[in-house]
């Protein structure tokens, strides 16, 4: 127990009992705090509905192991740590600063359970907490000051920078964490009991040792004072700036999008049928985005990974995700200011704060939101941009062709649909067609690249000889097949994208297939979360590995020519579906192959090539290549092939290799095409 003359609820300032003061401060803090979220949460209610209560159960564990665990701030490994123990220091001592508000004015309160050993201990963690977090807070002040990291750097035309915020934010910890230092450091000098040794409170302690109780006890009502204002105007500051996210990341964490590959609808609560009862499409205005959308903006803690793992931005697009966050933030606090009123509706956002470049320079690979530890999505925000851009009819120039193409002959190429299976003339094995009536139980599901690209053809060819060698009866579904629609819909062209999928699902039912597979991610991806109601989709990538381990398909030993080969992960197949293993199980099943990983660049971190899709219409403004920069990690990984999984990927990184002036030293090689090769006789 507090000893009395040392009690704030007991003391008297100037005549006036100090409880008044105490009762005061939280009561006012807590109001204006109240009333400022209260402003803050105006536009969350105007934004569009997005539900977010299933798969409660998903999202718990998300929050359990993204929010309280810190999962991906390791990461980048200083700074993460560095996070971590300011995070779970600030979990540690929030009990105590509860604690001091209460006792401002109760005398001699403490937390219930907080009594006997478990408040001893208790009180032991903390002094040594409250010590570590001191010189953390002093590391990432001198840290941001001095040796700041380039992500951290806010181009002028992008808002502005967040330092002086953040060392101010330092600031305030490091005063509440002296404050409360000095309130029991007091109690300690005057009764002369001892803090547990090398702590912050045992040297405020040694320098208090032996001064007058009328100077302990106004050192402890002062720091009673300082703790409360600091505590109380840090909680009010919070929703004023990037700091937010102190309060909104733990909700921006549980309500984020817990199934991946997917894109969110035009309009929740509307079916395809009911799309043209919408009257406007995608994003306009800030309040045409959801609200956990919004969200997103107030939670993003401006730490720069997302931009710092985007290919975009590493190649000079006019991209980089963590400003469509802080510059939708910043426009956010001005149209919906703490005083006044927000206007009736906000201007247009592109052309207002974003550039159209700027919006088609993103290639949805994901690596933004696989890097976020907060939780904030990238994808939709940039498609639902698009799709307000498609519906006022703003479309770039080079994309125009293609997507006439697609509605027209199903293909960006606009080639003949009876051309769609001419590569099966080629091919080493028997290939059926359900256009001739043929059925059968696995569906092999081309797309258009595969299906009319000479160089990709072989990919197509392959996989039928992969599977006939497997003993799988497929057909595929030639003139009857259209564009999976992946990146139409991705582009922003809903209304394109249905029809497309209409299409292919009455022709895949009628197909009477029980398996699809396909060695395309983006239509894997398509058919397996944009569709629905079809058979199950697999990879070509899990068909071989399934083969190889049931002993279906058996390979052949490498010859030694002593190559090394390196896996590069297509976006759509890798952090967008997870599938990691099957690819690299089914390389390193080849007897003498030698597979090295691209250490920092691989997996859910790889990089993606920059040409899913239509992306490989549309020209963007960027000072290099996507697949160039790729080729090159490959090149310092030690690698003398490159093999993906993609139709995509081969035609990017073929082409990048010979950018790079590496033809004659570095090949690209799908995985069906290294499979088939080894494949025994």
């Amino acid at each position: 127990m507090v000893p009395e003359p040392f009690s704030p609820a007991t003391a008297v300032v100037a005549g006036v009992p100090a409880r008044v003061l105490f009762l005061l401060i939280p009561l006012v803090g807590l109001g204006v705090f109240a009333w400022i979220l209260a402003r803050r949460l105006v536009l969350l209610r105007r934004a569009a509905p997005d539900p977010r209560l299933k798969d409660i159960g998903r999202r718990a564990f998300l929050t359990l192991k993204l929010w309280l665990a810190q999962w991906r701030h390791p990461r980048y490994l200083l700074i993460g740590v560095l996070h971590m123990v300011l995070f779970f220091g600030f979990l540690i001592l929030l009990a105590r600063s509860a604690q001091l508000v209460v006792a401002g004015f109760v005398d001699g309160f403490v937390l219930p359970g907080f009594h006997g050993a478990f408040g001893q201990g208790y009180g032991v963690l903390k002094d040594y907490t409250s010590t570590i977090l001191l010189v953390v807070v002093a590391v990432l002040a001198v840290r941001r000051a001095f040796f700041k990291s380039q992500r951290y750097e806010v181009p002028p035309a992008m808002g502005k920078d967040h330092t002086p915020e953040a060392l101010f934010i330092l600031g305030l910890i490091a005063t509440l964490l002296v404050a409360e230092s000095l309130i029991d450091a007091s109690v300690l000098a005057a009764t002369g009991a001892r803090a547990p040794a090398l702590t912050l409170v045992w040297g405020f302690e040694h320098l208090l040792h032996g001064a007058p109780l009328a100077t302990l006890s106004a050192i402890n009502v002062a720091a009673f004072a300082i703790h409360d204002l600091t505590f109380f105007f840090f909680l009010c500051f919070l929703p004023l700036g990037k700091h937010f996210h102190v309060l909104t990341s733990i909700f921006n964490v549980f309500f984020m999008r817990v199934r991946s590959g997917t894109i969110k609808p035009v309009r929740h609560g509307f079916s395809d049928a009911q799309l043209d009862e919408i009257e406007s499409f995608g994003v306009k205005r800030l309040e045409d985005f959801t609200w956990k959308h919004i969200l997103d903006f107030y939670s993003c803690a401006d730490c720069g990974r997302c931009s710092d793992r985007c290919p975009a931005n590493r190649v000079k697009r006019p991209l980089s995700p963590r400003f469509i966050s802080i510059k939708a933030r910043q426009y956010a606090y001005a149209q919906y200011p703490l005083l006044g009123q927000p206007p009736a509706a906000s201007e247009p956002l592109v052309g207002k704060i974003y550039s159209e470049d700027e919006i088609w320079s993103c290639t949805t690979c994901g690596a933004c939101e696989e890097e976020c530890p907060l939780g904030i999505e990238y994808i939709d925000k940039i498609v639902d941009l698009r799709r307000g851009l498609v519906d006022a009819g703003t479309v770039p120039q080079s994309l125009q062709k293609p997507l006439s193409s697609l509605e027209k002959r199903g293909n960006p190429w606009g080639k003949l649909e009876k051309k769609r299976a001419e590569w099966t003339a080629n091919a080493k094995c028997e290939v059926k067609l359900v256009e001739n009536g043929d059925t059968a139980d696995t569906l092999y599901f081309v797309d258009s690249m595969t299906s009319y690209d000479a160089r990709m053809q072989k990919i197509a060819q392959a996989t039928a000889h992969i599977l006939s060698k497997a003993g799988v009866d497929f057909a595929v579904l030639g003139k009857d097949e259209k564009d999976s629609g992946h990146e139409v819909r991705r582009f922003g062209e809903e209304m394109l994208f249905v029809s497309l999928k209409e299409h292919n699902t009455e022709a895949i039912k009628e197909s009477r297939a029980t398996r699809i597979v396909t060695n395309d991610p983006h239509a894997y991806n398509a058919l397996k979360n944009d569709y629905t109601d079809l058979p199950p989709v697999q990879h070509m990538s899990e068909v071989i590995a399934q083969g190889v381990k049931n002993g279906k398909l058996k390979l052949k030993p490498k010859d030694a020519d002593g190559r090394t080969y390196t896996y590069h992960d297509p976006c759509y197949l890798g952090r967008h579906n997870g599938v990691y293993e099957d690819p690299r199980q089914a390389i390193d099943a080849i007897p003498g192959l030698k597979r090295v990983e691209m250490t920092g660049n691989c997996r859910d971190r790889s990089f993606c090539c920059g040409g899913g899709g239509l992306n490989l219409f549309y020209e963007p403004k960027e000072e290099g290549r996507m697949s160039v920069v790729r080729v090159e990690q490959a090149q310092k990984a030690g690698a003398d092939v490159i093999v993906t999984a993609c139709p995509y990927c081969l035609a990017n990184i073929e082409d990048a290799i010979k950018v790079a002036g590496l033809e004659g030293t570095m090949e690209a090689i799908d995985l069906c095409e290294l499979v088939e090769g080894q494949l025994e006789d």
